[in-house]
């Protein structure tokens, strides 16, 4: 073979790696209904913090982790483990994106957390609308 056509088959092959670690990391949208019924897999679950449930964070006990309640798109409530510390303005979010997976006690392991907070810009746009 020729010096050209191994380096072609070594990129192929880095190419093929490449796309075939990409879909085994790849996660998909869902509710905690698929979630729990798949335990071990991840999702990512949108919702709500369920505002009239207190947030569990003690920095002095644990700065890495974080509790609280969330309800999902379809209305299903469950119990939420972060692993991360309580983000900033997390009681102003308006919405949640959750990365994590279920557990068999009925948590939800999230390892990462996404947050839609209202913009400062929607008080600006209602007045300038009046």
């Amino acid at each position: 073979m020729k010096k050209g056509q191994i380096v072609a088959l070594i990129v192929i092959a880095l190419c093929v790696g490449f796309i075939v670690s990409t879909l085994s990391d790849s996660s998909t949208y869902a509710g905690f209904g698929e979630a729990f019924a798949q335990p071990g897999e991840e999702f990512h679950v949108v919702g709500e913090w369920v505002k009239n449930t207190e947030v569990g964070y003690d920095p002095s006990i644990n700065p890495n982790i974080t509790k609280f309640q969330m309800r999902d798109n379809n209305g299903i409530v469950k119990n939420v483990v972060l692993y991360k510390a309580k983000p900033q303005d997390f009681e102003r979010s308006e919405s949640l994106v959750l990365i994590g997976e279920a557990k068999e006690n009925n948590q939800f392991h999230a390892r990462e957390i996404l947050m839609k907070c209202p913009s400062k810009y929607n008080e600006r746009n209602q007045i300038s609308a009046k």
